[in-house]
């Protein structure tokens, strides 16, 4: 019989609480022998939507993508090397496009049973881009999704 959880996703945007949720994924799929795959996405649809209201021009939006991925690769590394320091290895991706749709097609991809992410940070707007992914992520991933809120993960994670 199939365990329920053996393939994890964590997606991470560079965010305190998705770094968070990064540690205990980290800490969950060593304890329950699970593997593990990290995702950053470079949200290109917004880049498009700033490129047609005019708020961005060609060269801002090619360099501000540039800037993300950038980013998404630092990330991921650093997220790489937490989890070399339990003995853990992971698979890295680095997507463009939607958040939400993006995450949904790497659990497809790495056939996750499970998507983790990073609670919500007190003092974010209901209308930040990254709750906008996490609630699209809740309503419409076919895949189950544990949200991360502990605030203590960081001495649990050096303790563990």
């Amino acid at each position: 019989m199939k365990n329920l959880v053996e393939k994890v996703l964590v997606a991470i945007s560079g965010s305190e609480s998705s770094i968070n949720g990064a540690k205990y994924a980290i800490m969950y799929c060593k304890t329950n022998k699970l593997d593990l795959s990290v995702i950053y996405v470079i949200d290109t649809s917004t880049l498009k939507e700033l490129l047609i209201s005019k708020i961005f021009i060609e060269e801002e939006s090619s360099q501000f993508e540039s800037n993300l991925e950038a980013n998404g690769k630092r990330y991921l590394d650093y997220i790489e090397e937490l989890a070399k320091s339990k003995g853990v290895t992971i698979n890295k991706i680095l997507k463009r496009g939607g958040i939400a749709t993006m995450i949904m097609e790497a659990a497809e991809e790495t056939d996750a049973d499970l998507i983790i992410l990073g609670g919500w940070q007190p003092n974010r707007s209901r209308k930040d881009l990254i709750t906008r992914a996490h609630l699209d992520l809740l309503m419409d991933s076919k895949r189950s999704i544990l949200v991360v809120k502990d605030q203590d993960i960081e001495n649990i994670f050096k303790r563990f």
